[in-house]
């Protein structure tokens, strides 16, 4: 025994074990009296409640939610707009991201400072008061029937509206068919580029087609395209972006490419000059050296961050319970009001946007893990 407690690696294991013992204890202590609490006050428990209907509209949902329905499908249509203002910030805040991150260690002087001073900008202003803005803003604009119209696209304050595709579920997923199979098709020369013309030809005629069948859906005189038409007080036809979905998403766009413009200038400056002379000294152009060299090199010095960053924008759409956008934190907010299952839905929250972040973060070092540089065996 006393040879036992004399290891070291015994020591360690005990108090690690006691440590969890513990915390577990802790744990259940928590939840025995709260089950207790709960109960003696009388409070119902369990998540019957998702099977009720609701009672109040959503405003805005990527799905159709009406007042009758069910408390599990207003939470999932919630959830669905976190996910889309959410993935939409993604993508929007990297590509401005990128482009200011290249105008911040641009050679020349305007674009540097056209960089810098977005930045301090955007950066130093907390992000809620940029969506408050861009929400009076838009909210401000004329009436429908004042509208600003910038070509097809009209702006009220109703909303930004744009035209639309007038597709159907057979033509979605024909465009989607078209779309991978002329991908598949142009993706093959990058790796035998002595087949580029014979692919890319392919890949045309293979779009043409997926065209032409895609129109053979579709009645005669039916048209392509919904473009927004002024019918009494309001538009209809096209794509209305709601000025609560508007503001959050351009609010969050603006504030975090400022934040990702510094992590990408970061992973660019870490590239090694002489990299960037060879493709100077082969003929490369600046776009071909950023392109071929430097953004593809910076990726993985990059990657840790951008994670993060991503993670915390994802996060941060909670902000646009403050102007009434019915993302998920809002859905879940106005439930705990109208049934009083605050731990209930308090855990489906929890539970949500653990989901998300960490798939953005299992995605995001799956591609760190596949693109760093192996170490020597």
């Amino acid at each position: 025994m006393t040879r036992l407690l004399a290891s070291q690696k015994f020591r360690r294991l005990a108090f690690q074990s006691g440590f969890i013992v513990c915390v577990g204890l802790v744990v259940l202590s928590a939840i025995l009296v709260g089950h207790r609490n709960i109960a003696a006050q009388g409070i119902a428990t369990g998540f019957s409640f998702l099977e009720r209907t609701t009672g109040w509209p959503v405003n805005f949902a990527v799905i159709p939610v009406t007042a009758g329905s069910t408390y599990a499908w207003v939470l999932w249509a919630g959830l669905l707009n976190t996910m889309l203002v959410g993935f939409l910030t993604l993508l929007l805040a990297t590509l401005l991201g990128l482009v200011l991150a290249l105008f911040r260690v641009s050679s020349n002087t305007l674009m540097k400072l056209v960089g810098t001073t977005y930045v301090e900008v955007f950066r130093n202003v907390p992000v809620i008061l940029q969506v408050f803005f861009w929400y009076a803003l838009l909210t401000h604009l004329p009436s429908p029937r004042e509208a600003i119209r910038l070509g097809v696209v009209v702006l009220s304050n109703r909303g930004l509206m744009f035209p639309s595709a007038t597709l159907s579920g057979a033509d979605l997923l024909i465009l989607l068919a078209a779309v991978l199979m002329t991908g598949f098709a142009l993706w093959i020369p990058a790796r035998r580029t002595g087949a580029m013309l014979r692919w890319s030809l392919a890949g045309v005629l293979l779009a043409t087609f997926f065209a032409a069948l895609l129109l053979s859906f579709r009645e005669i005189g039916e048209p392509l395209w919904s473009v927004p038409e002024l019918k009494g007080l309001r538009f209809v036809g096209g794509i209305t972006l709601k000025p609560e979905f508007a503001a959050l998403l351009i609010g969050l766009v603006l504030f975090g490419a400022a934040y990702i413009c510094e992590i990408i200038r970061g992973g660019l400056l870490s590239v090694d000059r002489g990299k960037l002379e060879a493709g100077t000294a082969l003929g490369l152009t600046g776009f071909q050296v950023n392109r071929l060299i430097r953004i593809p090199l910076a990726i993985r010095a990059m990657l840790p961050s951008l994670t993060n960053q991503y993670v915390w924008l994802m996060k941060a759409t909670t902000v646009g319970i403050a102007i009434g956008y019915p993302d998920y934190f809002a859905i879940v907010s106005t439930s705990i009001n109208q049934t009083g299952q605050t731990l209930e839905l308090l855990a489906l929250l929890m539970a949500g946007f653990i989901l998300i972040n960490y798939s953005i973060s299992f995605a995001m070092n799956r591609i760190n893990d596949h693109i760093k540089i192996k170490g020597r065996s």
